[in-house]
């Protein structure tokens, strides 16, 4: 039997939390010859569950266009649910910034690709993502945002 103080990190599931496409300018837009820009969106978020029980939610937002006129538009997250106990502090933001989005974007990943492709496109891969400098980026940011304390 583990003891009570043990460090647990496990995942108890992963799902496609919501998935929307739209292809707003279809049929007409279908006929275009001109290459569609393509802009993807990321984010991640994590959510206090219940103790010791997380939600961490990978969101991608895929919208190609020709000219100004949406080709699709998908919408995505992919959630997982993890456990997470007995852990320092200091480790917490990175299990839940960096850790647990490398678990749960795979899943995403071809989520999107699939749903793209059951739609008549050629799927777009999203492509990999470096979640610790995602994550070490938004921790500047906020440092950054917040009154400093150091002077020189």
């Amino acid at each position: 039997m583990a003891d009570q103080q043990d460090p647990v990190f496990q995942i108890q599931r992963v799902y496609l939390k919501d998935l929307s496409l739209e292809q707003p300018n279809s049929p007409g837009i279908l006929l275009e010859q001109e290459q569609p820009a393509v802009d993807i969106q990321l984010g991640v978020d994590a959510t206090p569950v219940a103790d010791g029980i997380f939600e961490v939610t990978v969101t991608a937002t895929v919208q190609t266009k020709i000219k100004d006129k949406t080709v699709f538009l998908v919408e995505a997250k992919q959630a997982g649910i993890f456990e997470a106990r007995n852990l320092p502090d200091e480790q917490m933001g990175p299990i839940l910034g960096i850790a647990c989005p490398q678990i749960v974007y795979p899943y995403l990943r071809g989520n999107v690709a699939d749903i793209i492709q059951r739609a008549g496109f050629p799927p777009v891969h999203l492509a990999e993502i470096n979640f610790q400098a995602m994550y070490e980026q938004q921790q500047a940011a906020a440092a950054g945002a917040a009154p400093s304390i150091i002077t020189q």
